[in-house]
């Protein structure tokens, strides 16, 4: 099984006897209510999601990350996993004290505080996103947060709630799946639509040359006009019922906001999937981005930079259903063009769905494209 990202999957999850004792000691603690997408954070801290992150970046990680890429230990990493706070919060609490942490009023961890930290958020979107532009939906967020941020190290007490449970497994569970299988390489799919045809080939090419295919779509906060967590689901699972064999293709879900981060949330997609036991990430075009702030192919670059990442990235081009071929196909194995191609555009196919009608089966399963269309508003608002 291939080794964790920094060498050790990490779990925060302490024995009972001992959370219980915490919990009859959280009442002395000054406490920080957070947002869900704040406690999913510190979930996927604490599953070893994001290991070897055994809490929100201090200030030195958080410098480097921007700076460099990577952890202060020169650990390949992209997306900053931060705490922004108002000062005034902590109470005057500040280094080597402990907070508790509330979701809801609810009891889900302790924090000991490593460092306090102001940061300039402009810095922080040109670093991580490339841009400023506030229409870019993780630099309106970055322009949303408090002024300061807040590192250490994490003590976890509580589920914080999931409306998916059948589809979720930790990285600890898909290793242990992945051993009873008998996979000993695994290519993951990253995906936050319901499959087209393009999809299914570039899965089902990438499974060609290995044990496994995990297919892990992204649940959680996205941006409006996105495809509902649901209905991905489901229309993953219209698919897989129908169309893949049992033996060589699961799926699980990953509990985390889109940052649509382009080339650097793609190193981060394939970090987390190195957690869940992957071998071999599937790279597309234009992997998680948005608009026109990155090169359809930058996130395949991006990957040279990182030779000690540890999990081997598959690059995909474009791929396109070629009529006069009668098969999906990319620009490096088909000569032909015009009227004769068929693109998976994603706007096309959401454009067509938004009128009830399925999109033509040479570019959608019938089966997805019906569950699809179950859906009286497939679409987040």
């Amino acid at each position: 099984m291939i080794t964790p990202h920094g060498g050790k999957l990490i779990s925060l999850i302490i024995p009972v006897d001992k959370k219980e004792k915490m919990i009859s000691e959280f009442s002395d603690l000054d406490t920080i209510s957070v947002s869900h997408e704040t406690a999913q954070e510190i979930d996927n801290i604490s599953k070893g999601v994001f290991s070897p992150l055994q809490g929100f970046l201090s200030r030195n990680d958080f410098e480097q990350v921007l700076e460099k890429g990577r952890l202060a230990d020169d650990t390949p990493w992209t997306i900053p996993i931060v705490f922004d706070i108002d000062k005034t919060e902590l109470n005057g609490r500040g280094a080597g004290d402990d907070i508790g942490i509330l979701l809801n009023g609810t009891p889900i961890a302790v924090m000991n505080i490593e460092d306090l930290y102001s940061f300039d958020k402009g810095a922080l979107a040109t670093a991580v996103y490339g841009t400023r532009d506030a229409n870019h939906p993780a630099v309106e967020k970055i322009n949303g947060m408090k002024d300061s941020l807040i590192g250490g190290n994490l003590t976890f007490l509580n589920e914080i709630g999931n409306p998916y449970p059948e589809y979720t497994k930790t990285p600890a569970e898909t290793r242990e799946l992945f051993q009873k299988k008998g996979w000993k390489t695994i290519v993951a799919f990253q995906t936050r639509n319901p499959p087209h045809l393009g999809h299914e080939y570039v899965q089902k090419t990438a499974l060609s040359i290995v044990d496994g295919l995990f297919i892990n779509p992204l649940i959680g906060k996205k941006k409006s006009g996105d495809f509902c967590d649901e209905v991905i689901l489901e229309s993953y699972k219209a698919l897989m019922e129908n169309y893949y064999p049992k033996e060589s293709a699961t799926m699980s879900v990953l509990h985390t906001e889109m940052r649509y981060g382009g080339p650097k949330e793609a190193i981060h997609h394939a970090i987390m999937r190195k957690n869940f036991g992957c071998t071999h990430f599937i790279v597309g075009r234009d992997h998680a981005g948005v608009g026109d702030y990155y090169g359809p192919f930058d996130a395949h670059a991006i990957f040279d930079e990182y030779p000690d990442l540890g999990i081997t990235p598959i690059k995909f081009r474009s791929f396109f259903y070629c009529k006069k071929c009668a098969s999906i196909a990319n620009d490096k194995v088909c000569p032909h063009g015009g009227n004769d191609i068929v693109n998976f555009a994603g706007k096309k196919i959401r454009e067509i769905l938004s009128k009830g009608q399925p999109p033509p089966l040479d570019m959608m399963r019938q089966e997805v494209a019906d569950t699809i269309l179950g859906f009286k508003n497939p679409f987040k608002d």
